[in-house]
């Protein structure tokens, strides 16, 4: 048995992957955003890229301006201080800054090549991205200005979201909710934001968005975090409040235990991210094809969406994440294990050996459903992530 599959002996496992997250992050996905990515003449980057990396729209993801941002500047700050990297970060910030705000503050969701409007959406999650570039890359460059801009950009975030009538609503009348989302995305905002700068706004939110987790979409009789419930946490018996997105609950899982390991691991954050992440494993693992499936139904009846049982990157990529955080926090073997299950499935399938990067949909059953390597939702950020991070955690554990 060798080290890459001999969980009986971690720290040889820990450190076989360690290295190929390493070694990925820099010889296959990051030259391939730089080659591909970069618009050398208006700024910013693409993501709509073929499996060879052409390019097949120029219009650009908002969302991934921040996203790509962020990466290049966290790899800079956690991996090697490549001058390269930090000036492709800036080239993102400087195209966010002259041309993905609209006049009433608020982000566009969609521009194209040359910034011209395109979309706009009632999220504000092109903020939330377009904060943790600006954080991350005023540790970079030690300028101070920009995580100032990120906590400004933050408390204008936290203003949409608790003055009613500011977002328009997902639902009309006839369906008044919240979603997991927002709630969950804001602690991870404010702790990248929160490595950069010191403001009282940034942990007050981190607790209040924990606590509204744990009350209102914690689900103990499901055993599940619902995406969708009424304003006050309540279930919502219909198709949107049944659903469960498992990727999204794992996600959210490493996030509270992050912040468990912030806080010398504070027992009970600690557990509330071990709890969420059984939960999730055990509606998402796909016991007959393994991966992390879509969608499940939370009285296991049948899901609206056709994607629902299809195996995406980004899901595969939180839960290789969560589970070494897991390892981490308890060194229980079983997390171990799962890490091992998730990994094994991502690795025999995601990576184009061929031309790089990975894949980012397949089927229920593991057969490709399409071979592009990004789009509006898929591009440099949830793969580089995990590379990133879980590279980060191996050195971590084997450090003790």
């Amino acid at each position: 048995m060798d080290a890459k599959t001999n969980i009986n002996q971690p720290a040889d496992y820990l450190g076989y992957w360690g290295d190929v997250y390493k070694n990925d992050f820099l010889n296959d996905i990051m030259p391939f955003w730089l080659k591909y990515g970069i618009d050398k003449e208006n700024g910013g980057y693409f993501t709509c890229l073929n499996r060879d990396g052409s390019l097949m729209d120029s219009n650009k993801s908002v969302w991934f301006q921040g996203r790509f941002a962020f990466i290049l500047a966290y790899a800079y700050n956690n991996i090697e201080k490549r001058e390269e990297w930090l000036q492709a970060c800036k080239n993102g910030i400087d195209f966010i800054e002259k041309y993905c705000f609209d006049t009433d503050g608020r982000m566009f969701y969609e521009v194209t090549a040359t910034g011209v409007p395109v979309r706009k959406r009632r999220y504000v999650f092109s903020e939330t991205f377009a904060a943790i570039a600006m954080a991350q890359y005023s540790i970079a460059s030690s300028d101070k200005s920009y995580a100032e801009k990120a906590v400004k950009l933050f408390k204008q975030v936290l203003h949409y979201k608790n003055t009613p009538g500011l977002l328009e609503p997902k639902f009309r009348e006839g369906f008044i909710a919240k979603g997991h989302s927002l709630c969950m995305i804001l602690i991870d905002t404010a702790a990248r934001i929160r490595e950069a700068i010191d403001d009282e706004v940034l942990n007050r939110q981190i607790d209040e968005s924990i606590s509204e987790l744990r009350r209102d979409f914690m689900k103990p009789e499901f055993k599940t975090i619902l995406e969708t419930v009424g304003p006050n946490g309540e279930f919502i018996d219909s198709i949107p409040g049944r659903t469960i997105n498992p990727g999204h609950s794992i996600e959210t899982a490493w996030f509270i235990l992050e912040e468990a390991k912030y806080r010398n691991w504070d027992p009970e954050l600690k557990q509330m991210g071990l709890t969420i992440l059984d939960w999730a494993w055990e509606w998402g693992w796909d016991k007959t094809y393994g991966g992390i499936t879509y969608f499940r139904d939370c009285k296991n009846l049948p899901q609206q969406e056709y994607w629902h049982d299809m195996k995406f990157w980004w899901p595969q990529c939180e839960a290789i994440i969560a589970t070494l955080y897991a390892y981490e926090a308890t060194g229980d073997s079983k997390y171990l294990e799962m890490h091992q299950m998730i990994n094994e499935y991502t690795y025999a399938r995601f990576p184009d050996r061929e031309y790089g990067e990975w894949y980012g949909y397949f089927h229920y059953d593991g057969t490709l459903s399409q071979p592009a390597k990004g789009n509006m939702y898929k591009g440099p950020f949830h793969i580089p992530r995990m590379l990133l991070k879980c590279n980060l955690l191996c050195k971590e554990i084997l450090s003790k």
